[in-house]
């Protein structure tokens, strides 16, 4: 027998064979066991994430004998022909190559046929936005009202180039992409079931550069197979597909979180010169980077497959920072990400990047003269209630009016001596009181006119005080110590 390569060897065969698509498993079987069908179904996502197979297993779960069942026997006849498509019930059609009128026209013609030996007639579409718009059009009618023994799925990594009428007369699944961490895990299975002995540090590696795609990782072990022999080493799969490992990624996250420059720099040049792809470079930078920020607003999410040792302390040194600062620095990489698509030196738009998110991590921000003078404020009474109101000179309590007479010496009462301006800060003199006092000197005798007229008293010591009072209040205190500033 010819040599298989793995994505078809183990290619699943039944519903508890797909990995990473629960959402959908769950819908199709809930719809099969309760005989709830559509007469249309459309799966939509990335390559690799199941979309043929899936489509081919609710094939088989329809057509089965004594079907439609969920738990079916894969070995039946019936769905070995499905699987190996050449079942006659079953039309996979390519929609880049019969995306014309004339091959719709043909289905149309075919849907009246009833079925060679299962239960339904199915064709399956793959790609289905490449038909033209003529095309959709012709197939609305029969898609809409198609005969009881027929059933269409269709496929397409593009749903937004399908037509609206199409999109609304079929029940849509998205397959998402499939997480790192099963794709791991079934590599070191298909590694076991072959007798191949694959570390978990290369599993992971694998999983990683797949990008959520199962067929990807699956091809890249069968390139390793050949290429290693049976034993698969992370540096093997770096080496080969240009990938980089977990250890330098926490390097280069190490040296950026320290604000060192020069290291983040060097690692970056011995990289390119080792022939790394620098694009995914940044990927795994953008997607630690990430991580951390996750990790520390959620403190039970995952490594995402770095070690616990080195994931501990890259939060600890991520843990100095705030996720304010953090979601900067991601949106420095975000930017330089945008710049390197197209660029032909994609190693100086990734150095740049390094020294403006450096410096974006060490510059200091309005917001945070804020928070550190609300810190020194909050130390202190919050209101003005809570603080001593200190009583300037000109609202001393005046002396109760008494029927004694007047000193010998009284005071002037035609010309007062001019109020100090008062400090906004302080208390305001009391109003009232000097209004109500005010009689009490109108009664008193005229003092007889002298030649000179008497010399004003000299201002208390005490209404020097405000001015000083100004600047030695703590708030004040700490503001000129933080920005080491000095009074002239």
């Amino acid at each position: 027998m010819s040599y298989q390569v793995f994505a078809r060897k183990y290619r699943p065969k039944t519903f508890d064979d797909v990995l990473g698509q629960d959402h959908v498993v769950r819908t199709l079987r809930n719809a099969i066991e309760q005989k709830r069908l559509a007469h249309a179904y459309l799966f939509v996502g990335p390559r690799g994430t199941g979309k043929t197979t899936t489509a081919r297993i609710l094939a088989k779960a329809l057509n089965c004998p004594g079907g439609p069942m969920a738990d079916f026997d894969p070995e039946n006849d019936l769905c070995i022909e499905i699987a190996e498509g050449r079942s006659l019930d079953v039309l996979e059609i390519d929609g880049a190559s019969n995306n014309s009128v004339d091959d719709i026209r043909s289905i149309r013609e075919t849907v009246n046929f009833a079925p060679a030996r299962g239960q339904f007639k199915i064709y399956y579409i793959d790609e289905v936005h490449m038909l033209t718009n003529q095309a959709f059009n012709a197939l609305l009618k029969t898609l809409e009202e198609p005969p009881e023994h027929v059933k269409f799925i269709f496929a397409t990594t593009e749903p937004h180039k399908i037509l609206a009428t199409i999109l609304s007369r079929c029940q849509r699944f998205d397959l998402r992409p499939i997480p790192a961490e099963i794709i791991a895990q079934h590599m070191l299975h298909i590694a076991g079931k072959e007798g191949i002995t694959l570390e978990e540090s290369a599993a992971w590696a694998i999983a990683k550069g797949a990008d959520g795609g199962m067929r990807d990782a699956q091809s890249m072990l069968d390139q390793l197979v050949a290429f290693c022999g049976d034993t698969i080493l992370e540096a093997n799969v770096l080496d080969i597909f240009g990938f980089t490992s977990r250890e330098t990624i926490a390097s280069l996250v190490t040296s950026l979180l320290s604000r060192d420059t020069p290291a983040a720099l060097g690692l970056v040049q011995r990289e390119a010169e080792a022939g790394r792809e620098l694009s995914q470079l940044l990927n795994e930078l953008i997607g630690c980077l990430r991580a951390l920020l996750i990790a520390g607003l959620d403190a039970s999410t995952g490594a995402e497959g770095i070690p616990e040792e080195t994931w501990k302390s890259l939060t600890e040194a991520a843990s100095g920072y705030t996720p304010d600062r953090m979601l900067a620095v991601i949106d420095v990489f975000a930017e330089t990400e945008g710049r390197m698509r197209w660029a032909t030196n994609k190693r100086l738009h990734l150095e740049l990047g390094l020294i403006k998110a450096i410096q974006t991590l060490g510059e200091v921000r309005i917001s945070d003269v804020i928070k550190v003078l609300a810190g020194a404020a909050d130390q202190f009474p919050s209101s003005s209630g809570d603080l001593p109101s200190p009583t300037p000179a000109a609202a001393k309590p005046q002396e109760p009016a008494s029927s004694q007479p007047a000193p010998s010496k009284p005071k002037p009462a035609a010309t007062p001596a001019p109020p100090k301006a008062a400090d906004p800060q302080k208390e305001a003199p009391d109003i009232d009181a000097l209004i109500d006092a005010a009689p009490d000197v109108a009664e008193q005798p005229a003092a007889p006119i002298k030649a000179e007229s008497p010399k004003p008293e000299p201002e208390p010591e005490a209404a020097k005080e405000p001015e000083d009072d100004f600047y030695q209040d703590p708030l004040i205190q700490k503001a000129l110590t933080m920005f080491q500033a000095t009074l002239k």
